[in-house]
């Protein structure tokens, strides 16, 4: 029924497929600039928006030092940017909305969450919280199969360990190849489905389709994106994750314009 509840497709009998295009490198920086922009037009509000990335993050590393988890404190870190699509939902919404409201405030973003399209974006973030599970039981069963049970009793006797033994080694080598892997996924099927969710309500499964298409339409564009995203949230939790105040509103205002220039508007063909 038109208008009602749905989640993998639109509402009604006609599905939306939206059209992609050949992403170019100029177009990368082209979204960085935009991101860039959108950041200063609301700083102080984005900042605030950004805070919900580096508090998580913390509390992610509190809780696994408490509980002697250390193993765990990269990969929660790390893996928590496979839901930063997620957190960067109100980000879009800014974004999309500045395009024709120079002056809007950060609280009617969160309008957002009334969408029509919302049990999609929903649906899209259970499929990254499932990937960040799934990542974070690789790394702690990489480590037992290589360590054996257990964690070590504190930081440095981990530190200690990864960097001063063969197991730490192949821990590493590993990992970060695991890791990779979980990243392509996450890209390939996310690197514009919350953004298309949120302009045209096509649902959760032709978001993520239109994504994989993009991604094979561009493949060298978009793992540089990837590596960028990557480079840039690094280079923002170095200081005690502080620097993702910045880094993570800019990135999600970069994310909107990546999306508006690799999809075309609705009805183009």
């Amino acid at each position: 029924m038109a208008g009602g509840f749905h989640v993998l497709t639109a509402a009604g009998d006609r599905l939306d497929i939206p059209q992609v295009r050949h992403l170019r490198f100029a177009d990368l920086g082209f979204a960085l600039t935009q991101g860039w922009r959108d950041f200063w037009r609301r700083p102080s509000h984005l900042a605030f928006l950004g805070l919900i990335y580096p508090l998580v993050g913390a509390a992610l590393a509190v809780w696994s030092s408490g509980t002697n988890s250390w193993p765990l404190i990269f990969p929660l870190i790390s893996g928590f940017a496979l839901v930063g699509p997620l957190v960067a939902l109100p980000i879009y919404e800014m974004s999309r909305r500045q395009e024709t409201e120079p002056d809007v405030g950060w609280i009617a973003t969160l309008s957002v969450f009334r969408s029509p399209a919302f049990p999609s974006i929903v649906a899209v973030g259970v499929m990254m919280l499932v990937l960040f599970t799934l990542w974070l039981m690789t790394a702690q069963s990489l480590y037992e199969s290589l360590f054996g049970p257990g964690s070590p009793p504190s930081l440095a006797a981990f530190v200690a360990e990864v960097f001063g033994t063969a197991q730490g080694t192949s821990l590493m080598l590993w990992g970060n190849l695991l890791g990779l892997g979980f990243a392509v996924v996450v890209l390939s099927t996310s690197i514009v489905a919350v953004p298309l969710l949120l302009d045209r309500d096509v649902g959760a499964a032709i978001a993520v389709l239109t994504s994989v298409r993009l991604v094979m339409r561009s493949p060298l564009v978009a793992a540089t994106w990837g590596i960028v995203v990557a480079a840039l949230l690094m280079l923002g939790s170095l200081p005690m994750l502080i620097g993702l105040c910045i880094v993570v509103p800019v990135l999600g205002h970069a994310t909107w314009h990546l999306y508006r220039r690799g999809v075309l508007p609705s009805g183009h063909r």
